[in-house]
């Protein structure tokens, strides 16, 4: 089973589950292609100049550690990054090797909103609150909206049960 299926227990399922906005890719796919645009002309001018022996591995090489710093790190980590929203909980776990997770039950949740980023439109932080005065931004969130009106109506749905029906 793949996360978050193989965290939840009997009779919480998931309610949201999402990875930080596309937008956050751009920078990776810039990177890629003005690396590889740059190593092709060096490799251009490395056979024009005959220097083919030394030049072009050298260019491989340098190819390799850019474009794997600046492109697959970025995307792997955007691929292990998720906030899910269950029944009974909020999860956010993230990383490549190992990963690092944060958990808060949602009838610990006192306070969610949202925040604007930038000046640009589009994607904004989610900010939620809890019981122990703990504030969690989570950026660049995809239909932080929803997000949060559905984080909203879970806090209410579980305060609901706790205190009984009106």
């Amino acid at each position: 089973m793949a996360f978050p299926d193989d965290v939840l227990v009997e009779g919480e399922r998931v309610v949201v589950h999402t990875r930080p906005h596309w937008r956050v890719l751009v920078g990776p796919v810039l990177a890629f292609l003005l690396v590889v645009g740059a190593a092709g002309y060096v490799a251009a001018l490395a056979r024009g100049h005959g220097w083919e022996q030394w030049g072009w591995p050298a260019v491989g090489a340098a190819v390799v550690v850019l474009v794997g710093g600046l492109t697959v790190v970025p995307v792997a980590r955007w691929r292990t990054t998720h906030l899910v929203v269950t029944t009974r909980r909020l999860l956010v776990r993230e990383g490549i090797h190992g990963w690092q997770g944060i958990q808060v039950p949602i009838d610990g949740i006192t306070e969610v909103h949202t925040r604007r980023t930038g000046r640009l439109p589009g994607p904004r932080s989610l900010v939620v609150r809890t019981g122990a005065g703990e504030e969690l931004e989570f950026v660049d969130v995809p239909r932080v909206d929803r997000v949060r009106a559905v984080i909203a109506d879970e806090v209410g749905a579980v305060r609901g049960m706790r205190n009984g029906p009106t």
